[in-house]
């Protein structure tokens, strides 16, 4: 008598419990649309994220050769680059200017660059050239500067 009982509970439930196929393919499929819409979203504000941090890292580095003109009353040669900002180039140099090497990579895994003097009639430029690393561009691939 127990024993059927329990049979005929386990029965009762089996025909209810869980999903069918037809509803987890739905659920599924409501999930694969909703991934596709967002999707493309995300991915512009990763790249819009990347071209501000990249700007904020310029003007930071730019920053950094200013206090290195404070110490030595020069800029740093083409030369030289963004190096003399973390390794010794003469005895009024009070560095590292900026706390880590590796801030010396843009977002995009590339070293930022720089020249001396700079476009525009300026004593220098930092600047990356964006996702592409190529010179011109737009979005998240245009040229990101310190003039």
């Amino acid at each position: 008598m127990v024993v059927k009982a329990k049979r005929d509970r386990a029965d009762a439930r089996s025909g209810e419990a869980g999903f069918s196929l037809v509803e987890l393919l739905v659920v599924l499929a409501i999930i694969g649309m909703i991934a596709t819409m967002v999707t493309p979203q995300v991915l512009g504000y990763l790249g819009r994220a990347k071209g501000e941090t990249a700007r904020i890292q310029v003007k930071n580095i730019a920053q950094a050769v200013e206090l290195y003109y404070l110490d030595l009353g020069t800029y740093p040669t083409s030369q030289q680059g963004l190096q003399a900002l973390v390794q010794p180039t003469g005895p009024a140099w009070r560095g590292p200017y900026v706390r880590d090497s590796r801030g010396l990579n843009d977002p995009w895994g590339q070293p930022y660059l720089y020249r001396a003097p700079g476009a525009g009639g300026k004593p220098y430029e930092v600047y990356s050239l964006g996702s592409d690393t190529k010179p011109g561009g737009s979005d998240d691939a245009a040229d990101v500067t310190s003039n």
